[in-house]
C-alpha cells in the first residue's frame, strides 16, 4: 500500500537517478521488497532497456517483486532475483558491478550501519551511482483532534514509535552507532558528488480508498509498537478508532490524509 500511494512522488526520484546512465544499464534493488521502486525503473527505463537485479532475504517478497518487475520491463529488461541478505559483507561476489545501486530504508536495519554502506558502495562499478533512502519526516496522517480520547494522538503514537526504534537498534548484536548524518556516512564509504534531494509524499483528504486501509494498518502498527510507552486511554482510544462496528472507525472518516518527505542520499564511486 505504502508502494502505490508513493508511486508518483518517487517516479520523480527514479528520474533523476536514472539521469546520464549509460545506455542499457545494470541496476541493483538491495533490499527490494515488493519491488516497487524497481517497477519505476524499468518503465523509465522501457525505451534502452536495462538489467535489474533484485536482491532480498524474504523469499516471498523477492517473488512478489520478481513477478510486478518482469511485468513492468517486458521485453526491454533482463530481471534476476539474489536471495541474499544485504548484512553478508560478502555480497559483492554475488552481484554483477552495478550503474545504479539503490536501497530504500534498509541500512538502518542494520547492526553496523557504516560498514552496510561501504558494502553498497563496493557494488558499484567505478562511476556508478550509489543511492539510499533514509530519514526524510515523519508521515502525519490524522487530524490533531479525533473526537475521542485526548488530542494529539498521533504525536504521541509518533514519539512511542522513535523510543521504541532507538531500543530496537540498542538490542540489535553488534549494534554500532551512527553518530553523524547520512551524507557523512556516503563520504566515509569513499563515495564522491554527494548529494541529497526530498521528495513530498501528499495525498490531501479525503484521499483514495487505499489511503483509508493505508491509515488503518499504520496506525495499528504504531499502536502495537508503542506498547506500554503509550498510556492505557491512548491504546483504548486506538481500539475504537480501528474497529469496524465503532463509531469512530478510521475507515468510515473522509478527513484522513497523508504527508511526509523521503529523503535520497547518493554518491558516486570513483
Amino acid at each position: 500500500m505504502a508502494e502505490a500511494l508513493d508511486a508518483e512522488p518517487m517516479r520523480a526520484a527514479a528520474r533523476r537517478l536514472l539521469e546520464g546512465m549509460p545506455e542499457g544499464p545494470t541496476i541493483l534493488d538491495v533490499g527490494c521488497g515488493a519491488g516497487g521502486m524497481s517497477v519505476l525503473f524499468a518503465e523509465e527505463l522501457a525505451s534502452v532497456g536495462a538489467k535489474i537485479v533484485l536482491v532480498d532475504a524474504t523469499e516471498h517478497l523477492l517473488a512478489e517483486a520478481r513477478q510486478v518487475v518482469r511485468a513492468a520491463a517486458g521485453d526491454r529488461a533482463a530481471v534476476e532475483t539474489i536471495h541474499a541478505d544485504v548484512a553478508d559483507e560478502g555480497l559483492p561476489a554475488k552481484l554483477p558491478p552495478a550503474d545504479l545501486v539503490w536501497a530504500s530504508r534498509v541500512v538502518h536495519h542494520l547492526p553496523d550501519q557504516q560498514t552496510a554502506i561501504g558494502t553498497l558502495a563496493r557494488l558499484a562499478r567505478p562511476g556508478g551511482l550509489v543511492a539510499i533512502a533514509e530519514g526524510g519526516l515523519d508521515f502525519n496522517c490524522l487530524p490533531w483532534d479525533l473526537g475521542i480520547g485526548r488530542p494529539g494522538l498521533e504525536e504521541r503514537l509518533l514519539a512511542a514509535r522513535g523510543e521504541w526504534f532507538a531500543e530496537m537498534r540498542a538490542g540489535i548484536p553488534g549494534s554500532v552507532s551512527l553518530p553523524y548524518g547520512w551524507n557523512i556516512a556516503l563520504q566515509r564509504a569513499g563515495l564522491d558528488d554527494v548529494d541529497s534531494f526530498g521528495v513530498l509524499i501528499h495525498h490531501p483528504a479525503p484521499g483514495p480508498e487505499l489511503l483509508r486501509e493505508f491509515v488503518l494498518e499504520r496506525v495499528t502498527w504504531l499502536n502495537e509498537v508503542a506498547g506500554d510507552r503509550l498510556d492505557a486511554e491512548d491504546h483504548e482510544t486506538v481500539a475504537a478508532l480501528v474497529d469496524p462496528a465503532d463509531p469512530a472507525f478510521l475507515g468510515a472518516r473522509r478527513d484522513l490524509f497523508l504527508l511526509g518527505a523521503k529523503t535520497v542520499h547518493c554518491g558516486r564511486r570513483s
